[in-house]
């Protein structure tokens, strides 16, 4: 199962709205086929693994990370391949939570061995963003930030470049490849002019989202090179003559109620929902990554703390409304690791 794990992780990426899955397939100790989902629309995990395997797939053992489908969708079931290939044992890390997939009881019904639970955690932690979007039909929304020692991402003249070394700015372009979309707000526009894209590593680059109540970025800011792959989100308030300006850019414009002043993030995210982007990193400064927080559409936090000391600067995460010690944001499932001369600390809210 951890090699099928592995296999599934190559699909990072490349497979949203589907869930990433690899197959192994065992007969006398050794692997005859192996599969992953590479790109939504073709062919899933078990028939390339089933396809290699041929006629040695008969009376073997299959080891998948997910539950199979069982359903015609854009692909064939794939409950019925396993059964006309004579597989005669299936194991499953974990339960898809797609109410049209049945694949473990149809594969029971049908005289199968079946087994289910074996490295699951691993299995639900790498779709963890098909999960959510699945039970819920809103994206999976981490929170990442760089900043000092003492939680800066900026000096007080809003220097900010770069606060943490290249291993770890190549660590977030491989995320960015790996999430649906980047979202950032019009500060971080109007001061850093970002790209957004994954130059420094291989991959797709992300659906960009600027979060920009008033539409105040100008239009010749870098995330106008690519309008193809583009939201602005704003308010109904949002001048008219600017958002036609940039839809004649090509950008798609989402306009949610005013709330407090500002874009009412959980309806953005219901919104970006329904365009099937089932999963969102912000790489806001302070207003922005609060503003997530507070409006509780955030799931994960993920920060790098580099080993310098700014003092006086922009902080990290702006005011969140703690006013004492024991009601601070308590994270759970805590990672940390190094990163190049960086820790990277990451948790779950």
């Amino acid at each position: 199962m951890e090699i099928a794990l592995k296999l599934a992780e190559k699909g990072k990426g490349k497979t949203s709205p589907n869930p990433m899955v690899g197959c192994v397939i065992v007969k006398r100790n050794s692997i005859v086929g192996r599969g992953y989902h590479k790109k939504i629309g073709e062919p899933h995990a078990e028939i390339i693994a089933l396809n290699e395997a041929s006629k040695r797939a008969k009376n073997a053992t299959m080891y998948v990370t997910l539950e199979p489908c069982s359903h015609w969708g854009k692909t064939p079931p794939c409950t019925e391949r396993i059964v006309e290939s004579g597989i005669s044992e299936v194991i499953i890390a974990t339960m898809d939570v797609n109410p049209l997939i049945s694949g473990y009881k149809e594969l029971k019904f049908r005289g199968l061995k079946t087994k289910i639970g074996i490295l699951e955690e691993q299995a639900r932690k790498l779709n963890e963003a098909y999960f959510k979007y699945m039970k819920t039909k809103r994206p999976f929304v981490l929170v990442k930030s760089a900043m000092s020692l003492d939680g800066k991402i900026a000096t007080s003249t809003g220097n900010s470049k770069y606060i943490t070394s290249t291993v770890a700015r190549k660590y977030v372009h491989q995320l960015r490849s790996e999430y649906d979309a980047v979202m950032i707000g019009s500060n971080t526009v109007i001061k850093d002019d970002p790209e957004l894209t994954v130059r420094l590593v291989k991959g797709n680059n992300p659906i960009k989202i600027i979060v920009d109540t008033n539409l105040k970025i100008p239009l010749n800011a870098k995330v106008f090179n690519d309008t193809t792959r583009l939201i602005i989100a704003s308010s109904k308030n949002a001048p008219k003559k600017k958002i036609n300006e940039i839809m004649q850019k090509g950008a798609k414009i989402i306009l949610t109620e005013s709330k407090n002043g500002k874009v009412d993030l959980n309806q953005l995210i219901k919104e970006l929902g329904k365009l099937e982007i089932t999963s969102v990193m912000i790489e806001g400064g302070a207003e922005l990554n609060s503003e997530a927080i507070k409006s509780g559409i955030v799931d994960k936090v993920l920060f790098f703390i580099a080993p310098g000391i700014i003092g006086k600067g922009l902080n990290a995460i702006g005011d969140l409304g703690v006013t004492t010690v024991n009601k601070s944001i308590k994270l759970k499932r805590i990672i940390s690791q190094r990163v190049g001369r960086d820790i990277l600390v990451e948790g779950y809210i």
